[in-house]
């Protein structure tokens, strides 16, 4: 999702990710093994063959690879400046990252930040063939803005473990990818600051097992905000669950909060065979059960202490690192049961509320000619800032158009 200020961005994008390398140094090793695992992830990403070098309009093949890709991860190695290619192809990924809202983020495989960004030792070296070239310049600048951005240092972490380095950038990767922004849904507006709230609460790189609380009136846009929060973060987890409308669920028949007990265990561990007899069995079964992976569960639209006990009842229920996500408008569950982590939910505001009613009546970020005033209307006298009543009210204009 995507604030105001960010929805413009509307390009859909053909890969993730873009890897930028030198393939003596590390494609047979340490970009081969990196783009596997991307790939295990379901991170689309774009690896350049040997064979493509070959033909005469690499460059523009290139190029249009590197425009169409999410994130550019730069992988500088030893012999890397030692390649126009390579620089060439640095060039465009840094013009892409300060006027296309493309993010960039190098690696430092086997040198440090400062020998690229001051192209000295081993870069230097490599780059001491250009010296006299007429883009010697403009290559210098790329390498030393590429070498000041955020990245990963292999020799900083776990003395240079390959395999533990390689995991820990395919894991901010794929926050970084699944992130719900305008190319993957324009109609969720509003979302990119909420979203990375909750995440930052979550803290999802800490051993300890947290349940946080998501509060606020109906329609006021719990269930979208968690939603977007469970696809942002669930590939970090072992298992996952996303249980909706519990409290119409479980009070609506005798057996409701048995069923949801059933869904979460056999979602979390992804066994369609587990039965749940009672409520009390249920309980037993996730303390006996839930800690053998690390679990995402969303508990949406809870109301009652009873629900939240037979789902989440314990922490000790949970294997480390798990994460228990609780969507309510009754703030008093959340501290009866001790949730020490709550977020109000905001509405919109009147920015963001006049564009999502244009997203759902013209299809557009903004109102059409012609009726901007008629959308202005609508949303200050019937909306209030609810994203619920801007999407009834727009669908329902969209209709009548």
């Amino acid at each position: 999702m995507a604030s105001s200020s960010d929805s413009s961005v509307q390009k859909r994008f053909k890969y993730d990710v873009f890897l930028s390398f030198r393939g003596e140094d590390t494609r047979k090793n340490f970009v081969d093994h990196l783009y596997y695992a991307l790939h295990q992830k379901g991170i689309t990403t774009y690896k350049n063959d040997e064979k493509v070098k070959k033909r005469k309009r690499i460059i523009d093949h290139l190029i249009k690879a590197i425009e169409e890709s999410k994130i550019h991860i730069i992988v500088f190695s030893k012999n890397y400046a030692s390649s126009s290619w390579c620089l060439d192809e640095l060039i465009k990924i840094m013009e892409c990252h300060k006027t296309a809202k493309q993010n960039a983020y190098p690696v430092f495989y086997d040198v440090e930040p400062n020998e690229v960004r001051n192209q000295s030792g081993a870069v230097g070296k490599a780059f001491a063939k250009h010296k006299k070239t007429a883009a010697a310049e403009r290559w210098r600048n790329a390498l030393k803005e590429a070498a000041n951005l955020a990245g990963w240092a292999l020799k900083a972490i776990d003395d240079g473990h390959g395999e533990k380095f390689i995991q820990m950038i395919v894991k901010d990767i794929s926050l970084k990818t699944h992130f719900i922004n305008s190319s993957v849904d324009r109609k969720l507006v509003g979302m990119e600051t909420r979203v990375k709230n909750v995440v930052s609460s979550l803290e999802i790189d800490s051993d300890d097992v947290r349940i946080i609380g998501i509060k606020g009136i109906g329609g006021g846009g719990k269930t979208t905000l968690a939603r977007a929060v469970f696809d942002h973060i669930s590939s970090c987890f072992e298992g996952k669950s996303f249980v909706k409308n519990v409290r119409e669920v479980s009070k609506g028949s005798s057996s409701g909060l048995k069923e949801l007990q059933k869904q979460v265990l056999q979602d979390a561990l992804d066994d369609q065979r587990i039965d749940v007899k009672s409520v009390s069995d249920g309980k037993n079964m996730m303390e006996r059960m839930m800690g053998s992976r690390k679990v995402l569960v969303v508990l949406d639209d809870v109301d009652d202490i009873d629900q939240l006990e037979a789902l989440a009842g314990k922490p000790t229920w949970f294997k480390s690192g798990s994460r228990i996500i609780v969507t309510t408008r009754d703030e008093h569950v959340l501290i009866a049961s001790r949730v020490k982590f709550i977020h109000d939910v905001d509405l919109l505001s009147h920015e963001e509320a006049i564009s999502l009613f244009s997203w759902y009546a013209f299809g557009r970020e903004i109102p059409i000619q012609g009726y901007e005033e008629l959308s202005e209307g609508v949303v200050v006298d019937y909306a209030a800032g609810l994203p619920l009543t801007i999407k009834v009210l727009g669908s329902f204009f969209c209709g009548k158009t």
